[in-house]
């Protein structure tokens, strides 16, 4: 009986849904409809900027026709729907760092996935760090 029960059953992912909505209807909305069903100081952002995300969804489209990385310097750009699936180029502070938009990532800003802060390596002291190594020689 357990091995009816498997083959019959198949291993289905769970779709992803953002507040009832799957990606498929929420690409449908309009930019200033989508800001509905996020929260409030996301949704106040989008309807002030609304033409500035507007205007880099269509250069990224256009851009990712042409098979071309999306870079981009807007950190504070909010994430909306038509980005899912797009790779973009994040700037950093350094780098354009590669962040593969997903649906888990709506209503965040692009900022928020490239960091800008990289880890301290530790390593031995530099020159006049230490009392002892103020007096050496800088050869």
């Amino acid at each position: 009986m357990e091995k009816e029960t498997t083959e019959n059953s198949e291993i289905r992912r769970k779709e992803f849904t953002y507040k009832g909505k799957t990606v498929d209807e929420l690409k449908k909305l309009d930019v200033r409809e989508f800001s509905k069903y996020i929260k409030s100081r996301a949704r106040r952002s989008i309807l002030r900027q609304f033409q500035k995300i507007e205007s880099f969804v269509s250069r990224a489209k256009e851009k990712a026709a042409n098979n071309k990385l999306i870079k981009t310097h807007k950190r504070d750009l909010i994430i909306v729907p038509e980005m899912v699936g797009m790779k973009i180029g994040v700037h950093d502070g350094r780098n354009f760092f590669p962040v593969q938009i997903t649906g888990e990532m709506l209503g965040h800003r692009l900022g928020e996935f490239a960091i800008t802060r990289s880890k301290v390596k530790h390593s031995k002291a530099g020159i006049g760090a230490t009392k002892g190594s103020k007096f050496k020689a800088k050869k």
